[in-house]
């Protein structure tokens, strides 16, 4: 098919959503399909197909388009003006927006969603695309984000056109790598067993829990990857300000290397809290999320230690990862403890969650989201 792939998200960019939506896109290209993504033009300087590929580890190619925008109603508007040019067979969508100025100009429209609507417009553009007429699919990343939207809305979509997805990996990337002592060689970090997490720092992250434990555990080193250069600065001053020598902050990574900085680790936390902030500062990420770590945990084929929140329980369960409630310390640090004295139950943590990582992969992912549509 020709599929029109319009995002809000700003590319390139360290934030959730670019990485999300070109994932998303590249399974699709994957798939034999002609891809187009649209998204704002925020750039400060041109970027080149591989400069894309490294930020975000991409291995297939597609086509990426800049757009003016002046505002997101706007952008919105204009993407699906320029979409329609393409005579596309599919638009895939993930603004509320763009959803709903598909369906008026008569195209295809899979609306895929990651929140509950939110602002003063998002629950009218909602009720807007879901009153429609129309061919229009539905994607849900978790079975708490369907429930949620069920409670609210009245769906009026067959069942067969509420998909569940997931978000995903790239299994192939995560082929062949070296043990957690080479791995930690390769990046020149310190020869100790090491305890890690990947992802931003905003609220709700869990990094004030990640010190405790580097406090509780002065002979393991304690390595955050991620995060914007503010949030980085100040983790840092607050592990100075504790006198913490194990403690490292990289701050953000290129996406092709965050494999390698995964394997380096004997154990993947996952330390969110029962509130979790976003990029935006608002949402319901820690009752409806599907954290794209989790899965590149899984396929990493380390121990996963992570909060106890419905929607982890998803895709994990005792077999491929170790719970602890969200917030509590003590809890923590005992299952850390146990976990680095126990290396036989750490590989067998991590086999199983890679044996289920074969599960998740973007290019299945993206097959399920088409099967069966669009219909005539």
């Amino acid at each position: 098919m020709n599929i029109v792939c319009i995002s809000a998200a700003k590319i390139p960019s360290e934030l959730a959503n670019g990485i999300q939506a070109m994932k998303a896109c590249q399974a699709l290209a994957q798939l034999g399909h002609r891809v187009a993504l649209l998204v704002p033009d925020n750039r400060q300087e041109t970027v080149g197909v591989q400069q894309l590929a490294a930020y975000y580890g991409l291995r297939t190619s597609f086509e990426v388009a800049w757009l003016p925008a002046r505002s997101r109603r706007w952008f919105a508007w204009e993407a699906v003006r320029r979409a329609r040019r393409r005579t596309p067979d599919l638009l895939y969508v993930w603004p509320l927006p763009a959803a709903v100025y598909g369906l008026l100009a008569g195209l295809p429209v899979l609306l895929e969603m990651h929140d509950l609507p939110s602002g003063a417009f998002g629950p009218l553009w909602f009720r807007l695309f879901l009153r429609l007429p129309g061919r229009k699919r539905l994607l849900v990343i978790t079975s708490a984000l369907r429930a949620a939207l069920e409670a609210r809305y009245p769906l009026r979509l067959p069942p067969e056109d509420v998909i569940l997805a997931p978000n995903g990996v790239d299994l192939e990337r995560f082929d062949s790598l070296p043990s957690p002592p080479a791995a930690r060689r390769r990046l020149g970090l310190p020869d100790l067993p090491t305890v890690a997490c990947t992802g931003h720092l905003y609220a709700g992250r869990g990094a004030d829990l990640f010190l405790a434990l580097a406090q509780a555990f002065p002979q393991v080193n304690f390595l955050w990857v991620g995060g914007r250069q503010a949030d980085v600065l100040e983790w840092q001053t607050r592990a100075g300000a504790l006198r913490l020598r194990n403690v490292t902050f990289t701050g953000f990574v290129p996406n092709d290397r965050l494999p390698l900085y995964q394997a380096a680790a004997d154990i993947l936390l996952m330390p969110y809290g029962k509130t979790i902030a976003i990029s935006s500062g608002v949402g319901h990420s820690a009752q409806v999320a599907s954290p794209m770590k989790m899965f590149e945990y899984m396929a990493s084929g380390r121990a996963i230690l992570t909060s106890d929140l419905p929607v982890i329980r998803e895709v994990l369960d005792e077999s491929s990862a170790v719970f602890c409630p969200p917030e509590e310390t003590a809890a923590w640090q005992s299952a850390l403890a146990a976990l680095l004295a126990d290396e036989a139950r750490r590989q067998d943590l991590g086999r199983r969650a890679r044996a289920a990582a074969e599960n998740y992969t973007w290019v299945r992912r993206a097959g399920r989201a088409l099967e069966g549509f669009p219909r005539p």
